[in-house]
């Protein structure tokens, strides 16, 4: 009778080691603990997941992707049916889309009625994006004012470190605060964080190719 307790202990011990897993993959363990822009936006953020890959091109390659994403430019490079509308992403650099300023929306819905606020713009180095939104009203708030009762706060950010041989790290960390925690910390468990790691992990995957296929090939500018 006492076998049952102890297995299911285990069991639920290795779960919560492969979601912590999952949750980082491709990060190093100095690439998780340590700081990266973004960090000190949202107060009490928590459950940070930190995933990376290396890309075979220099930051300022990477950089045009990450600054023309948004539902109503080029998608987010990931599973397009469930981000951006059922649109494809973009395969190509557009010139109307390489600017972002400290406030601009990037549109995550087509209707454009849900979006991530840039909070911070470092060409080539890191764009940090903030998502509060008020769960009840199911719209975004202002996170200069008081916080609804039932809401969310997270940041998303894309960190870009260049390697020797002209290479890059790309570093994203998602991170953030929700009430009530309970509710919101088991639908994060059961269903945003299992979305989470196959979105990111794909967005990741489909940057890489992106970048390092274009910056072999001959840039072909595409006119808006």
């Amino acid at each position: 009778m006492r076998k049952a307790p102890v297995i299911g202990g285990g069991v639920a011990a290795l779960l919560v080691l492969a979601r912590k897993e999952f949750r980082n993959l491709g990060a190093t363990p100095a690439e998780r603990r340590r700081p990266l822009p973004g960090d000190d936006v949202v107060p009490e953020a928590k459950g940070a997941s930190t995933m990376a890959i290396t890309i075979d091109v220099p930051p300022s390659a990477v950089w045009p992707w990450l600054v023309q994403m948004g539902c109503d430019r080029a998608g987010f490079y990931s599973w397009d049916r469930l981000d951006n509308g059922g649109r494809p992403s973009a395969t190509e650099l557009h010139p109307a889309w390489q600017e972002l300023a400290v406030g601009d929306h990037v549109a995550s819905t087509p209707t454009g009625d849900w979006w991530f606020e840039v909070v911070q713009v470092e060409p080539e180095r890191a764009l940090v994006l903030r998502a509060p939104v008020d769960v009840r009203a199911k719209k975004p708030f202002d996170p200069a004012g008081p916080r609804p009762r039932f809401f969310s706060d997270g940041v998303w950010a894309f960190v870009l470190e260049a390697l020797p041989e002209g290479r890059t790290r790309l570093i994203v960390r998602v991170q953030g605060t929700a009430r009530p925690r309970l509710l919101l910390g088991a639908a994060n468990l059961l269903f945003w964080d299992p979305a989470h790691v196959v979105m990111q992990s794909r967005q990741l995957r489909n940057l890489k190719r992106r970048a390092e296929s274009l910056h072999r090939e001959p840039v072909l500018v595409v006119a808006a």
